[in-house]
């Protein structure tokens, strides 16, 4: 939101005599010593912990609030009333007004709050650059060193975390699970680098504010930025703000700091993508979208019509849709492509919450999809217009899979509308690691060889909570046969065992090649 307390609270200058010493993150509470989510006031540069941990910088600002007892001075305590109310998170660099109860996004017309960001950030790098050396050897020295060998020789861990840029996590866990897509992300990368010119901000890191005035931005490029940083072998955890700046730019569903659908921003994502990289393939320059021409279709369905992309060549199907009127016996046939396909868990498993519960069978991911396509009774909010008998009537829909993508993106509907609540199905989900057989679901199984309609997992996105707007995400996925846990800033590796015991939200799964047929003599 656009805060009007900026110019009256941001008083302090980015001086590092004005703050503690050492890395921001890692700053101590005044009150309670706590290094738990510091939070700075941009007004007199103290140091308190947040709300959710003994919430001493929202007592800071209370404290400030408390009129005095003489009333002489009252247009000296109103001034003071309009201080202290804005602070920084020491980590993600986020802005809250307390007063207004809200993020903010705006700035002053000296841009202060982007100058204090700038500078905390230069502190927390400095510190970083200070003690990579150190580290290093630490690591190298360490019994539980991040090393593996792999066919006799030693590699170090590779994979980069993303920082938690403010309950960013639903767009962490998918930018990890991309990441490990090969074929998806291998594009991206090869792609050349672009320089936006634009004005004073050629150059420069762009950041979450809406006072810089940038009309054009570009998702692909800020996509690439992120994809070849992933995987450089960096200890440091990468910041994808300048990303979520565009984000911001171009997605407006997903502006502030609240937690967010991690389906619905992978929906709009890859949706966006595929209209910027439609953009090059008609001729224009430069993939940049202009702020004017952001809104998404109203369909829910994703935009994938038009020219083919890598979005469209890599997770594009097609469904064939068929309905059938029950009085006439007419067939209608509809093919729709998809993306990804959404999944409903049989209302009889739903009870079973973990692998090892005894009570009632296991769902699996097969149920989930038999479901999908299963014959199904249309109730009376949905009668069919049949053209033969000129009036709705009564119905039954079938999908069928008419043709498979090369990465199979399976959504598990977790979350459901119950009254006036959106309720999450916390049922454990039974999914193979490899070789999931779909030729079953085809619509024309009989065309396909016996190993080309397997597929491998790939990456599996985590809702840790009990509701879509709260809680936690992460993320597994494989790389070169290991398998890690994303957890932003915290990369693992893991055993596969424990990732078979995920409750999964989004399932990538992978078209396994199929061997090549040795040539006649």
């Amino acid at each position: 939101m656009e805060c009007p307390h900026l110019t009256t609270s941001v008083c302090i200058a980015p001086d590092s005599a004005a703050f503690p010493s050492g890395s921001p993150s890692s700053w101590c509470c005044s009150v309670c010593r706590s290094n738990k989510s510091p939070w700075v006031c941009l007004t007199c540069s103290s140091v308190h912990c947040g709300r959710y941990v003994n919430g001493h910088a929202k007592k800071h600002y209370e404290d400030a609030q408390v009129p005095l007892a003489n009333h002489k001075q009252y247009e000296k305590v109103e001034k003071e009333k309009t201080q202290h109310t804005v602070c920084m998170d020491c980590s993600s660099y986020s802005t809250f007004c307390y007063r207004c109860d809200d993020f903010v996004v705006n700035d002053t017309k000296m841009s202060s709050v982007q100058k204090v960001r700038e500078h905390l950030q230069n502190l927390e790098n400095s510190a970083f650059t200070a003690d990579r050396h150190r580290k290093r050897k630490f690591l190298e020295n360490s019994p539980h060193k991040k090393i593996l060998k792999l066919n006799g020789s030693t590699t170090m861990l590779c994979a980069t975390g993303l920082r938690n840029l403010g309950n960013t996590c639903f767009m962490n866990a998918i930018l990890q699970s991309l990441s490990n897509i090969q074929q998806f992300c291998c594009y991206f990368k090869e792609l050349p680098a672009v320089e936006l010119r634009n004005g004073k901000t050629a150059g420069r890191r762009m950041y979450h504010t809406r006072s810089q005035g940038e009309v054009n931005v570009s998702l692909v490029e800020e996509f690439r930025k992120t994809l070849c940083a992933l995987w450089q072998g960096n200890q440091t955890a990468f910041s994808p703000d300048s990303l979520f700046y565009v984000v911001w730019k171009i997605m407006p569903n997903f502006r502030g700091y609240q937690q967010q659908d991690a389906h619905e921003f992978m929906r709009y994502l890859l949706d966006h993508l595929h209209l910027e990289l439609q953009g090059e393939l008609n001729g224009s320059s430069h993939s940049v979208i202009s702020q004017e021409n952001t809104s998404r279709p109203s369909s829910s369905k994703c935009c994938i019509n038009g020219a083919t992309t890598v979005v469209t060549s890599v997770f594009g199907g097609v469904l064939q849709n068929e309905v059938n009127c029950l009085i006439c016996g007419t067939e209608s046939r509809k093919f729709d492509p998809f993306l990804d396909l959404s999944l409903d868990i049989p209302s009889q498993f739903r009870n079973k919450r973990s692998k090892n519960q005894e009570n009632g069978p296991t769902c699996t991911l097969r149920d989930c999809l038999r479901s999908f396509t299963d014959l199904e009774e249309l109730d009376e909010t949905e009668l069919y217009m049949c053209l033969k008998c000129k009036k709705k009537q009564k119905s039954t829909k079938k999908f069928w899979i008419q043709k498979l993508p090369k990465v199979l993106c399976l959504h598990l509907k977790r979350f459901h509308w119950t009254a006036y609540l959106r309720n999450k199905v916390d049922t454990y989900v039974e999914f193979p690691l490899r070789g999931l057989d779909m030729k079953c679901f085809l619509l024309e199984p009989e065309n396909m060889g016996p190993e080309s309609c397997l597929y491998d997992l790939a990456a599996v996105v985590v809702h840790h909570g009990s509701g879509v707007g709260s809680g936690h995400y992460t993320a597994y996925a494989t790389h070169e046969g290991r398998w890690y846990h994303f957890n932003d800033s915290t990369v693992t590796l893991t055993e596969e065992e424990t990732v078979g015991k995920a409750k999964a939200y989004i399932l990538f799964y992978v078209e396994r090649p199929v061997p090549a047929t040795p040539e006649k003599l």
